[in-house]
């Protein structure tokens, strides 16, 4: 009798919170989406944050339990308060695209710039408190901003999702909204000729998201939607080149300086376009050829569509701006100057400083009897990546400088199969390299992540975040992954 009565209070206790987490929402909040739109604004050592506009709109696309992150994830949070109590009734960790300016040379110089940004949340039903919280150089949560807002305020504006050019595509749709996760995938650089190449190239990449875990066992949490304004031209700006197209979202390479890196700073048109259909997670599928992409956690990510290697972006960039996860390679340029700081460990769950080797933070996961740190075969790589690398790099100089003198397009076509053979040949011998190791397919801790050679760790020796290619998140990767598709998905 005493076994039952235990097991009916655990059920009882269960549902107890289950109950109280969904009357959160139901005295909090409608089943509407509000938008806050603000600016940011400063340099390395200044930020500045003002309030745009403010908008109500549509359903509300997430889970109605989970209201609050708790994954201690990104370099900002926002966290909205119910004003009249202080109860803590939503919030969001999340990157940006200022963080990203904070950590380049001309921030560092004192140049200001400005930027937008949104924060999603539903739509509340009284006053609420918005406090936007940035982490120190402890990784600590200060607030930077805060503003009541008003529900009831004249000038939010509603209705924003009007737009008689936009057509919108169920992808692959599996049911209600609250109960799966929302992605909208935008196009940009698709002319109205485009139309038809833009279709096939949503149903090309749903097919592929979900040919990979953990996303495949999971394809019944899922709804994914296609938005379609025609751009004016085909392809996107490659300021490198002196090309420049006019398109519906602005997505360029070359951001913050970074050649392959592609974002677009026009943040409203961007979520104004994604408003169309409820979202937890923005892609953006730019059509071109050149490698690039890019993805900024909780805000959105990008992928070029016609690339060899596309089919690895369009999964790694999600990687970051839906879970959260880092870069593990360290090979490669960057636009950041420390990125990670000295002596501070990472917030991401994919990578670490091992500042205490006994309490790793993936040390269930670890292979029995496996180093720690793991001595791999770390300078035979090193030589043969930094070797392409530099090539790369010129490669790409030769091929953008060709295109600045508007070059016959055989030459730059005969240049750029070139580079292309020869990123696909290393690529190849990368795998190669890695699969003949005999930490193969184990956990432990392997020097080299984060964009550092030295004092920075990934979880396994490979990781669809660490090199390109046709392969799998690494355990702990997918694990992390699991866990967000979990949070919105219940």
């Amino acid at each position: 009798m005493k076994y039952f009565e235990s097991i009916l209070a655990i059920l009882f206790f269960v549902s107890s919170i289950i109950f109280s987490q969904t009357g959160v929402f139901e005295n909090y909040f409608l089943d509407q989406t509000m938008r806050i739109d603000y600016y940011h604004i400063g340099n390395a050592n200044t930020e500045i944050v003002t309030i745009d506009q403010i908008y109500q709109y549509g359903i509300w696309s997430g889970s109605t339990l989970n209201l609050i992150d708790d994954f201690n994830n990104g370099a900002y949070y926002y966290k909205i308060y119910d004003s009249a109590t202080g109860k803590l009734i939503f919030s969001r960790g999340f990157d940006s695209y200022f963080k990203e300016y904070q950590t380049g040379d001309d921030a560092a110089n004192g140049v200001k710039r400005t930027y937008h940004e949104s924060a999603i949340i539903p739509f509340p039903k009284n006053k609420i408190k918005f406090v936007l919280e940035k982490r120190d150089k402890q990784n600590k949560l200060n607030q930077v901003f805060t503003s009541v807002i008003d529900p009831t305020d004249l000038y939010i504006i509603k209705d924003v999702v009007k737009d008689s050019e936009v057509k919108v595509y169920r992808s692959y749709y599996s049911g209600n909204p609250h109960k799966k996760v929302d992605v909208a995938i935008l196009g940009d650089g698709y002319s109205k000729n485009d139309k038809k190449k833009f279709e096939k190239d949503l149903k090309r990449y749903t097919e592929l998201f979900f040919s990979l875990e953990p996303y495949k066992s999971n394809r019944d949490k899922f709804n994914i939607y296609g938005i379609f304004k025609a751009s004016e031209e085909s392809g996107i700006d490659e300021p490198g080149a002196n090309i420049y197209k006019s398109t519906t979202l602005g997505t360029r390479f070359y951001s913050l300086g970074s050649e392959r890196y592609v974002l677009t700073e026009d943040n409203k048109v961007t979520r104004d376009l994604a408003a169309h259909v409820p979202y937890d997670a923005i892609y953006i599928m730019c059509n071109s050829a050149r490698y690039g992409g890019g993805g900024i956690y909780n805000f959105y990510c990008t992928f070029s569509a016609d690339n060899q290697f596309s089919p690895y972006i369009f999964l790694h960039e999600f990687g970051h701006s839906f879970g959260g996860l880092a870069d593990e390679y360290y090979t490669s340029d960057v636009a950041y100057n420390e990125f990670y700081p000295a002596g501070l460990e990472p917030v991401e769950p994919n990578i670490t400083r091992l500042l205490d080797k006994n309490n790793l933070k993936w040390k269930s996961a670890v292979t029995n009897g496996i180093e720690i740190p793991t001595l791999w075969e770390k300078d035979n790589y090193d030589k043969m990546d930094l070797n392409w690398q530099k090539e790369r790099r010129e490669l790409n100089k030769k091929i953008a400088e060709l295109k600045r003198n508007r070059a016959a397009q055989k030459d730059i076509d005969a240049l750029q199969n070139e580079y292309n053979v020869k990123d696909k040949l290393h690529s190849d011998e990368v795998d190669k390299y890695l699969l003949a190791s005999k930490y193969w397919n184990k956990v432990g801790a392997f020097e080299g992540a984060g964009y550092s050679s030295k004092g920075m760790y990934r979880s396994m020796l490979d990781c669809i975040m660490f090199s390109k290619g046709t392969k799998p998140f690494c355990k702990v990767c997918e694990e992390h992954i699991n866990k967000v598709i979990k949070h919105f998905s219940e």
